[in-house]
């Protein structure tokens, strides 16, 4: 009798360890195959709760319940306080969120238990720069020393050194970076931006160029490459470029019109003409700049019924710009037919602008206009 009662006993343990054993993975499946609040439930049907509070973590941060994930990291640490990885993805959901004290307490305790470990530097810079620390660009560069391949922490020194103008302390880790990943799209855009500042227009254009190879098309990208295409006096790629700036934005006054500005280069003043016209529609600010250029268009093009009407738009935006009431005097002097009205309108700018630096050519000009008259009369 006693040897049936063992041997029921031990069946018995070995059938509930076996039932539990299927429980576990049949959750595990179930996480596997992305049912998580399934998975969930089963977990906390198995008995011994300290190895499942890891799986459970992991299932309510897929669901995005990050304060669940964050209780049952918090219990698998307690279980296994010495368990690495469940101290590191907890200290990174810790920090993603933002509880940034707490994740800094525990990645210093991984950087201390492991300090060749790159990874963990890398973090806790990530967390030092969330909290303004200085000194997290000291973990990146650990991070950089223990691991010359490790390109998120190389595209921080990059950046930092970026911003500071110091461009062949940038480029050098960039160099690195790219030389074990060619197609870093952030190291290629860092390169793109160092030669940019640094004013190297043709080599900025190589770099944007090769974001767009890559796949990377932004507004952004197409912007810079129609400045680094203008600077080169390459008008018609800085315009292609340009218009794709605009695709993406078509209201963006500021690149509609350097889209205008660009044409005029090339000497077609009615595509400068138009968008030059239409950012003026959209701006909300003084145009008195921007009305002044638009009337150097439409003289160019023998407009000067229409540059008059531009110029003194810009004159009620400022009153006082000279060059605006210069030029309107002088497109009033190609519109104008009568003589002595063209007389008139250079003594009034004279009489309103004594010292405006127009007046040796207002001066210049009345001259010859009354010595036409002279001549006329006789």
């Amino acid at each position: 009798m006693i040897k049936f009662c063992s041997f029921l006993i031990i069946a018995l343990v070995t059938w509930s360890i076996q039932a539990q054993d299927v429980l576990l993975k049949r959750a595990d499946s179930l996480y596997a195959h992305g049912n998580y609040s399934q998975a969930i439930d089963t977990y906390k049907s198995y008995e011994q709760q300290g190895l499942v509070y890891e799986k459970m973590a992991k299932a309510y941060l897929a669901l995005g319940n990050y304060d669940l994930a964050l209780k049952n990291y918090d219990l698998a640490l307690n279980a296994f306080p010495e368990d690495a990885l469940i101290k590191y993805d907890y200290a990174k959901l810790l920090s993603r969120s933002k509880k940034l004290n707490d994740a800094a307490v525990l990645f210093s305790e991984l950087v201390y238990l492991d300090y060749r470990n790159p990874n963990y530097h890398y973090e806790l810079g990530l967390v030092f720069e969330k909290q303004g620390d200085s000194t997290a660009m000291n973990r990146f560069h650990s991070a950089y020393e223990l691991d010359p391949t490790h390109q998120k922490a190389i595209a921080k020194m990059a950046r930092y050194f970026l911003v500071k103008r110091k461009h062949e302390a940038s480029l050098k880790y960039i160099n690195t970076g790219l030389e074990s990943y060619a197609n870093n799209v952030e190291l290629i855009n860092l390169k793109a931006l160092n030669y940019y500042w640094k004013e190297d227009y043709k080599e900025a254009s190589v770099w944007f160029d090769k974001l767009l190879v890559l796949g990377e098309n932004s507004q952004f990208i197409h912007e810079k490459l129609s400045f680094c295409y203008a600077e080169q006096t390459l008008y018609k790629k800085a315009i292609d470029h340009a218009n794709l700036a605009v695709s993406f934005d078509p209201k963006n006054t500021t690149n509609l019109y350097i889209l205008g500005q660009l044409y005029e280069n090339i000497n077609d003043y009615a595509a400068a003409e138009k968008w030059i016209s239409e950012a003026l529609v959209i701006m909300d600010q003084p145009l008195n700049a921007e009305y002044t250029k638009l009337a150097t268009i439409l003289n160019q093009q023998g407009k000067y019924k229409e540059a008059i009407a531009a110029l003194q738009n810009a004159i009620k935006e400022d009153p006082q710009d000279e060059m605006a009431q210069f030029f309107l005097v002088r497109t009033k002097d190609e519109y104008y037919a009568d003589r002595d009205s063209k007389i008139k309108i250079y003594e009034v700018f004279k009489e309103k602008f004594p010292k405006s630096v127009y007046i040796p050519f207002a001066n210049g000009r009345l001259r010859e206009l009354k010595d036409e008259k002279f001549m006329k009369s006789d």
